[in-house]
């Protein structure tokens, strides 16, 4: 079974990196986000030379359900800002037992999981409703949803949907307004519940129409790669902007994705499999 936690690989290059940290998970590219660490350097003369380091994040642990497709996610922080804690993955929990081996406690079953949706779904409702009043947006409306399951864990997300007028400012540039705004959420319904509360936050259908935009410019980028015959990078986004991007092209057999640079400058590169590394 592979591991459902982010490792870091080391190799010559990148592509050996990369090669070696999916031996060690037993998955395929197809299954895993990779985030360049260091690309490393080859020295002089065998001198200085340093290894390439990866970071591999398999899809199956990480991945949430999709607004229409999306997956959602904290956006970066700004440079200045206090880091957000990072989300745990959703792997179940597991509990030491008598030799020093360890079980998966039971899944909830589905009775069980249907009544903990109602409850989410009652106290974020609340939550967003006292938010939105709070800050001058009343007159707006809330539904609340239910995502397709996801297609790699089968999971169903609660998606709370905002509609009304002049609400831009509710998403601001790139959605950070927005992510603020659902990461805040979260909060309260996390410490109303006394447990982690998942859910999206979808302002006049930003996010589906995000994502669409997002994944067509992940196509054209992958297919420049291929024409050009070497990477091609994209500019800096956000966290939540770049998981559509992996998404949208994981399944490619002729390029893949990963994350290079560093906090408000981390953005994806598209690379061709087999090819040109540089």
């Amino acid at each position: 079974m592979s591991s459902v936690r982010p490792i870091e690989a080391h190799g010559p290059d990148v592509e050996a990196a990369i090669e070696a940290g999916l031996q060690e998970l037993g998955l395929s590219r197809s299954d895993v986000i990779v985030e360049v660490v260091e690309e490393g350097r080859k020295g002089i003369l065998g001198l200085g030379s340093k290894d390439a380091t990866v970071r591999l994040t398999p899809l199956t642990a990480h991945t949430e359900p999709q607004v229409h497709g999306a997956a959602a996610e904290e956006s970066t922080p700004r440079a200045g800002e206090p880091q957000k804690p990072e989300k745990a993955p959703i792997v179940a929990e597991q509990k030491p037992v008598s030799g020093g081996q360890v079980t998966p406690s039971p899944r909830p079953t589905p009775e069980a999981a249907a009544a903990g949706d109602e409850e989410l779904e009652s106290i974020v409702t609340e939550i967003v409703s006292n938010l939105l009043l709070k800050m001058g947006f009343g007159e707006a409306t809330i539904s609340v949803d239910r995502s397709e399951p996801d297609d790699q864990s089968g999971r169903v997300m609660t998606i709370v949907r905002v509609d009304g007028d002049n609400l831009a400012g509710l998403i601001g540039p790139h959605g950070e307004t927005l992510n603020d705004f659902q990461y805040v959420a979260r909060l309260m319904a996390g410490h109303a519940l006394r447990r982690r509360a998942d859910f999206i936050v979808d302002i006049d259908g930003y996010r589906s129409q995000r994502k669409e935009s997002l994944s067509s410019l992940a196509r054209r980028m992958a297919q420049k790669a291929v024409e050009r015959g070497s990477p091609v990078t994209l500019e800096p986004m956000s966290s939540y902007d770049r998981r559509i991007i992996h998404m949208a092209l994981r399944d490619r057999d002729d390029v893949y994705t990963s994350s290079v640079g560093e906090g408000s400058n981390r953005r994806v590169r598209v690379f061709l499999k087999d090819g040109d590394e540089a």
